[in-house]
């Protein structure tokens, strides 16, 4: 375990009793912790602004705390500028097999997700645009020399060119990092965590991210569409909604190249990147 990571948790006020700290593995962003004091036990994320992804850690607690008010998210019980404790969900961490089998609630947790959390949200709030994060990474790559700066003006043209076809845009507030493991069942319900990306966006990002991180076929790919929007599925919202899909494994693409450069986590970024960009060029295939 990380001295400065113990030391940091170990020396907040929080605590009532001595504490044990146990790693928690699979995070690619930030490092997380089980932390039990006495009987209680909690989760603790450690992780500072990460500029570069456009993560702002006041933006994640408003976000969070709106979420745990509606009901879909644990209850943030303490922050500061680089640790958020949350309530410990004993639950388990949903698989690509399990988002499947319980598709009908999540849409239901999306829909909430969407349109119940700006009636809850305080202050300032962000926008997360998929094709302004894309132009975003592409500046940041040039300036630090990527290893991929040769593709980058062709990955950007497409991007263009995607942002096109998915216009006009519907608003709601989304979660933006739909991957199975921010999905945790308890005997209660299905919990959905990690909110550090956030933000108003369009609903078809959510639901593009879903389908792709969980490899969703064509009918369930059609099954979610037609139940999030209660509706037959038309030619139009089919050729957005592939546009911004697409759009979503790009920008998990460049996420994935940013971080080749700048993460600190023990995690195989490379392999990661080539995996996400042969998705975006299959997807691309389809447009």
């Amino acid at each position: 375990m990380d001295k400065n990571s113990l030391e940091l948790i170990s020396s907040l006020n929080f605590w009532e009793n001595k504490i044990e700290i146990t790693p928690i593995k699979g995070g690619i962003t930030n490092q997380n912790f089980l932390v039990t004091d006495n009987l209680n036990k909690y989760f603790v994320r450690i992780g500072d602004d990460i500029p570069e992804h456009l993560v702002f850690r006041a933006n994640e607690v408003q976000a969070s705390t709106a979420a745990s008010t509606i009901g879909v998210s644990p209850e943030l019980l303490f922050h500061n500028k680089s640790i958020q404790i949350f309530k410990y969900v004993e639950g388990l961490t949903l698989s690509s097999d399990d988002i499947k089998k319980n598709l009908d609630e999540i849409i239901n947790i999306l829909k909430k997700v969407h349109n119940s959390i700006p009636e809850k949200l305080i202050g300032q709030s962000v926008i997360f645009w998929v094709f302004h994060v894309i132009r975003n990474y592409k500046k940041f790559l040039d300036e630090n020399s990527s290893a991929y700066i040769k593709i980058l003006p062709d990955l950007l043209s497409k991007a263009q060119q995607l942002e096109k076809k998915s216009s006009p845009f519907e608003i709601v507030f989304g979660h933006n990092d739909l991957l199975p493991a921010n999905f945790i069942q308890d005997d209660k319900q299905i919990w959905l965590i990690d909110w550090e990306y956030a933000g108003f966006n369009t609903p078809l990002f959510d639901l593009g991210g879903l389908a792709s991180n969980n490899e969703f076929n064509e009918n369930e790919e059609t099954y979610l569409l037609e139940h999030y929007f209660e509706k037959k599925l038309s030619a139009e919202l089919s050729e957005k909604y592939r546009a911004v899909k697409c759009a979503s494994l790009l920008r998990e693409t460049m996420w994935s190249m940013v971080s080749e450069i700048t993460s600190k986590i023990d995690f195989d970024y490379k392999t990661y990147t080539n995996e996400n960009l042969t998705k975006f060029e299959n997807a691309m295939k389809e447009i």
